[in-house]
């Protein structure tokens, strides 16, 4: 390709769009009155225009523009809109359980239930120690208690050097 080819090459798609200047479209029409490749690039930016134009006014011809203006302002124009209570109310006239008034009593059963487990399901129990043994042996010279923690395997000895005396109750 010559120089000049390459610098019209790039102007080439803007004049086939038609969005070259006066003086861009006059250097890219001389140009063109010469050079054969850039004519034949030109053509084929036609045909290929061409192919895809004919489809297109194939449709044009076929459709029903008024029907679809129509369709189109349909579409468009503003209706007016339930409140959100008119949406829900006949949403639930849709169906036909609800056109009758059987879950009213069904609701409340569930929330009374609900209103009494709630409470018992939250309510915290007071944590006990794991069960423990105590064990107390009196003799003459010692005592003995021994306390045994099962869960943890704590076992705790006490002995005591005197036994405790009893004093008497007046």
């Amino acid at each position: 390709m010559k120089k000049s080819c390459s610098a019209v090459s790039r102007l080439l798609e803007k004049y086939f769009d038609q969005e070259v200047t006066d003086e861009e479209r006059s250097h890219v029409e001389a140009h063109l009155l010469d050079c054969h490749a850039c004519r034949d690039v030109l053509k084929s930016m036609e045909k290929l225009r061409d192919l895809a134009k004919t489809p297109v006014e194939e449709a044009v011809l076929k459709e029903d523009f008024p029907w679809v203006w129509q369709k189109i302002e349909r579409g468009i124009r503003i209706e007016e809109r339930p409140t959100f209570w008119e949406a829900l109310q006949s949403w639930f006239q849709t169906f036909p359980l609800f056109q009758r008034k059987v879950w009213i009593p069904a609701v409340a059963a569930v929330a009374i239930t609900l209103i009494i487990t709630i409470p018992m399901l939250f309510k915290k129990t007071p944590s006990y120690p794991s069960a423990s043994v105590v064990e107390y042996v009196e003799s003459k010279t010692y005592n003995v208690m021994v306390y045994e923690l099962e869960k943890a395997k704590v076992t705790v000895i006490w002995f005591f050097e005197e036994p405790e005396k009893e004093t008497p109750s007046s």
